[in-house]
C-alpha cells in the first residue's frame, strides 16, 4: 500500500505482478507504433487503423480487468478472463499482420465452401479448448500469490481429462484437413499453415501429457501457456490462408467520347 514498486517482502510473485504491468506500457507503445504507421500509410487503409485501434481498447479493457485481478485476491474467474482477453489481442493483432500483407479488394476463397466449413470447425474446437484449457489452470495447485486463493470448485484431473479430448478433436481435425487440402490439390499456402498447426499441437499435447503425469509443475504450466498462445496464431493463420486479397486494380478510365465541332457556315 505504500510502495509504487516491488518490495523485497513481496518475493518472487511480487517480482513477476510488477514486471507484467511494466510490460503493459511496452505493449501500448507498440500498439501506438502499429496505429501510428497505419495511419501513416499511404494510401491510407482504413482497415488497418480500425485494427490498431481495436488492439487499443483490447489493452484498455485487460488493464483494467488486470486491476480487478488483483483487487479480488487473484480469483481464478478473473485471472482466466484475463487470459482470454490476451488471447482476443492475439486475434486481433495476428488479424492486422495478415491484412499488412494483402490488398483492399474483396477476400476471394481459394478452397471450397467444404473446407472453409471444416475450419470453422476447427476454430470452434480451439476456442472450446483453450477455455477448458483456463479452467484446468483455475481448478489446478497454482494459486498464485497464496495458497489460500480459492480454485475453481471442479476436479481438476476430470477436467484435464476433457481438455484432452479436446485436444484430441482439433488435432483429429488439424489431420483431416491436412489430407483435405491435399485431395483437393490445394494451393501451397493453406497447407503449409496446416502443417504448422500440427507441428505446433504435437509439441503442445507432449507438454500437456507431461505436466499432467507429473502433477503440473509451475515451469511447465508457463511452457503450456505460451504453447496456447502458439497454437491459437496458427489456427487463425490457417483459417486466414484460405483467401487472398489482391490489391485493387487501378480504374482504366475508359475511351474518350469523340466530339463532332461543326463548321460554321
Amino acid at each position: 500500500d505504500d510502495s509504487l514498486t516491488t518490495t523485497r517482502a513481496m518475493g518472487v510473485h511480487g517480482v513477476i505482478e510488477f514486471g507484467n504491468r511494466m510490460l503493459t506500457y511496452v505493449l501500448c507503445a507498440a500498439v501506438g507504433w502499429a496505429i501510428i504507421a497505419a495511419r501513416s500509410r499511404k494510401p491510407w487503409r482504413r482497415d488497418l487503423t480500425r485494427l490498431g485501434w481495436a488492439q487499443f481498447w483490447v489493452v484498455m479493457s485487460n488493464a483494467v480487468l488486470g486491476g480487478i485481478v488483483v483487487l479480488v485476491g487473484l480469483n481464478p474467474y478473473t485471472v482466466a478472463a484475463h487470459f482470454l482477453l490476451s488471447t482476443a489481442l492475439i486475434t486481433v493483432a495476428t488479424v492486422m499482420w495478415q491484412r499488412t500483407r494483402e490488398g483492399e479488394a474483396e477476400p476471394r476463397p481459394l478452397v471450397g465452401g467444404a473446407v472453409r466449413q471444416l475450419v470453422w470447425f476447427l476454430v470452434a474446437a480451439a476456442v472450446l479448448l483453450i477455455a477448458a484449457g483456463t479452467v484446468v489452470t483455475g481448478a489446478g495447485p497454482h494459486a498464485g500469490d497464496s495458497s489460500e486463493v480459492a480454485r475453481i470448485p471442479l476436479d481438476w484431473e476430470t477436467i484435464a481429462k476433457l481438455h484432452a479430448v479436446l485436444a484430441w478433436i482439433v488435432v483429429t481435425l488439424t489431420f483431416a484437413l491436412w489430407f483435405v487440402l491435399k485431395a483437393v490439390d490445394a494451393p501451397r499456402g493453406p497447407l503449409s499453415r496446416t502443417r504448422d498447426l500440427f507441428l505446433v499441437l504435437l509439441g503442445q499435447g507432449v507438454i500437456g501429457y507431461i505436466q499432467y503425469f507429473t502433477h503440473l509443475p509451475e515451469a511447465l504450466v508457463a511452457l503450456h501457456m505460451l504453447g496456447s498462445c502458439l497454437m491459437w496464431i496458427a489456427t487463425l493463420r490457417v483459417l486466414l490462408s484460405l483467401r487472398e486479397r489482391p490489391d485493387s486494380p487501378a480504374e482504366v478510365p475508359g475511351p474518350a467520347t469523340e466530339v463532332t465541332v461543326g463548321t460554321p457556315a
